[in-house]
């Protein structure tokens, strides 16, 4: 089974094939992990260079609750939903082939971003970037095991998770720096063209050292009807809940969530249809069948939901209610960030014996950790040193609930499903982000609204409501293996 680095506050499994373990013809394994690392450590600084980013963009774009939203979320939207297609296109037309193509639609969404007049034209190009992030990053760990062997793949295993364990902290103070900076007087642009140069580098060194095969023309099938279905579900159900709360919550909006949950339905039949006729689906039923997947599927989308909530509309909150400066808010965040990569990283080393308990203590921790930044938040003031110890809480507990589960989920399955279970489990990873920056974004912006006004005390009135109820979505997190394993 292929090894699957552990997530770092907001990254994922990445879906790789089967991998041969015969080394590829490259004369230069180093500049290509160089490139392949630098370009994981560039999408990874996007994610969250641009949620320390968010309130600036609101206020200079005059962007509303629901358009900043979009601009968060839709670059997982579109990664969610083509993160198992772009790894399929890899192994059809070849690894770094397709890489190159990624990145060079990653570099200039990231252009067009930065140069963008209105927040509907940044929401659209946001949603390139996806794109562009889906077909390029599932090459990579495909890339290192096909290019290293022996000590050389686990060294270069190793960087990966480092990238993505230092990426989460660096984005989150990369961010506060350039916005702060307002280099030239371009307030948040720099946080989308700083990947402009950085990607035309990787490009221009790409082309010499990522391996250029063709790929295999057996190459499983890219299930487009599958995925049109699970598209178009993933999109009825987003745009409702970010824009149903500024709606007023028409007949519409109810009408879009009936027909997402009716074309997820058509999605799991069509599914499983192609899986009886000898097809390739994207999600395979067999491996949502396994034993402890659906456990893992529930516990995984509860963490990230958590993780994408917490960090939304807590940015939210100290720009914008207690006038945090964008480097002061990733400066804050940082110990979660911090605490979440060590504990990740280190956790299969504590004694065997806590191991099963890790998952639904990390949990039970993560709520009363979320549940303790609402109330040290509570009335407006900034929370002193208490609040760290809270923030590092939120770390630890979402490390334990997520890197176990995922770990334990990928360690069953058989070796030739572990490409479609780590594709499931990345996918459901970002749609479990999305969800939470979607859920409790709103949850925040219609409680500040039927507040009134955007000042310290209403919105951290805001901010608790929206805290206890991501408390309340870890605790379901908490007992969720208890109800499963006794049905």
């Amino acid at each position: 089974m292929t090894t699957t680095p552990r997530s770092a506050a907001g990254t994922e499994p990445v879906p790789s094939p089967a991998i041969s373990e015969t080394p590829g013809t490259d004369n230069a394994p180093r500049p290509l992990l160089a490139v392949v690392l630098a370009a994981t450590f560039m999408a990874l600084l996007d994610v969250f260079i641009v949620n320390v980013a968010a309130p600036t963009i609101g206020s200079e774009l005059q962007a509303s609750g629901a358009e900043l939203q979009l601009v968060v979320a839709g670059y997982t939207i579109t990664y969610s939903v083509l993160l198992i297609t772009g790894a399929r296109l890899g192994d059809r037309y070849g690894h770094g082939r397709v890489h190159l193509v990624g990145m060079a639609l990653f570099t200039a969404a990231s252009l067009a971003c930065g140069l963008a007049q209105g927040a509907t034209e940044l929401i659209a190009f946001r949603l390139v970037q996806g794109i562009g992030s889906a077909v390029m990053i599932p090459q990579v760990l495909s890339l290192i095991q096909r290019n290293f062997v022996g000590e050389a793949r686990v060294k270069a295993l190793g960087a990966y998770s480092a990238v993505l364990a230092v990426g989460a902290v660096a984005g989150q103070i990369l961010g506060g720096v350039l916005v702060s900076a307002d280099l030239f007087g371009t307030g948040w642009r720099p946080v989308f063209l700083v990947n402009v140069p950085v990607g035309v580098v990787l490009l221009i060194v790409g082309r010499r050292v990522l391996p250029r095969g063709h790929g295999s023309a057996r190459g499983r099938g890219l299930d487009l009807p599958g995925l049109v279905l699970l598209g178009a579900a993933v999109s009825l159900f987003t745009v409702p809940l970010v824009l149903g709360q500024e709606e007023d919550w028409p007949l519409w909006s109810w009408l879009s969530l009936a027909g997402a949950a009716f074309l997820f339905a058509g999605f799991c039949r069509y599914e499983s249809g192609l899986a009886r006729r000898g097809g390739d689906p994207l999600i395979a039923p067999r491996v949502l069948r396994h034993p402890g997947m659906g456990l893992a599927v529930l516990r995984i989308l509860a963490v990230m939901a958590v993780n994408g909530g917490f960090l939304f509309v807590l940015t939210l909150h100290v720009q914008g209610g207690l006038g945090y400066s964008a480097l002061r808010a990733g400066l804050t965040f940082a110990p979660t960030a911090v605490v979440f990569g060590l504990v990740g990283l280190t956790w299969r080393r504590w004694p065997a014996a806590w191991q099963r308990a890790l998952a639904p203590a990390g949990f039970l921790l993560t709520a009363l950790s979320v549940a303790g930044v609402g109330l040290v938040l509570d009335g407006g003031g900034d929370g002193g040193a208490r609040v760290y110890v809270a923030y590092a809480g939120v770390g630890v507990g979402l490390a334990l609930a997520f890197s176990p589960t995922l770990t334990r989920a990928l360690a069953t399955v058989l070796p030739e499903d572990a490409a479609d279970a780590s594709g499931l489990l990345a996918t459901v990873t970002q749609l479990g982000q999305l969800t939470g920056v979607a859920a409790f974004g709103t949850l925040f912006l219609n409680r500040l609204e039927s507040l009134g006004a955007f000042e310290a005390y209403t919105s951290a009135e805001a901010l608790s409501a929206c805290m206890f109820a991501l408390a309340g979505t870890a605790a379901v997190g908490a007992v969720s293996g208890l109800v499963l394993r006794r049905r």
